[in-house]
């Protein structure tokens, strides 16, 4: 169990080194602006997950039990790990084909526009480095004092479960 930790570490570690977020703050979002796709949301075959909900450029969309859009606990050092999916202040997100829950958009403690997807912010996983992946699926941390368990959005609005995790995170 003690390697599953340092690995999960070690992990962590070089993406924090490679994305250049020693720094402690998170100044932008994903978001759908230029050279990226017009939909905001939309459908991908994620293996583990099935029909998932994916930002622009392919990645997978989650969100955690602890947020809606009226409580967002994801700041300051989830930040690191966990991306906003955001858009222009006053732009409304748009949906791919497949995806028929509801979008909508809150605003975040830093002032940025988050997109929900029925009520919940979404956000990336840094982890996932590639489109199609879902490492963050049924991973539980905690920040700030909020322990959050997080889920792979799906098209049905329902929260995917996790192909296999032994739940522990990964020691962040």
């Amino acid at each position: 169990m003690l390697w599953k930790t340092m690995v999960g570490i070690g992990g962590v570690a070089i993406a924090l080194v490679a994305s250049g977020c020693a720094s402690g703050s998170n100044s932008g979002g994903t978001s759908a602006g230029a050279g990226k796709s017009a939909v905001t949301v939309s459908e991908r075959n994620v293996a583990g997950v099935g029909a998932a909900l994916v930002d622009g450029d392919g990645k997978t969309l989650y969100f955690s039990d602890q947020e809606s859009a009226q409580s967002i606990y994801c700041v300051d050092a989830c930040l690191q790990f966990w991306t906003p999916l955001t858009i222009a202040s006053g732009d409304s997100p748009t949906a791919g084909s497949g995806v028929t829950g509801m979008l909508s958009t809150t605003s975040r403690p830093d002032g940025q526009t988050q997109v929900t997807y029925g009520g919940k912010p979404l956000y990336t996983f840094s982890l996932d480095g590639d489109a199609g992946q879902a490492k963050g699926n049924g991973l539980t941390d905690a920040f700030g004092g909020t322990q959050f368990k997080w889920h792979a959005a799906v098209a049905s609005g329902t929260a995917s479960a996790p192909s296999s995790s032994d739940g522990n995170g990964y020691g962040y």
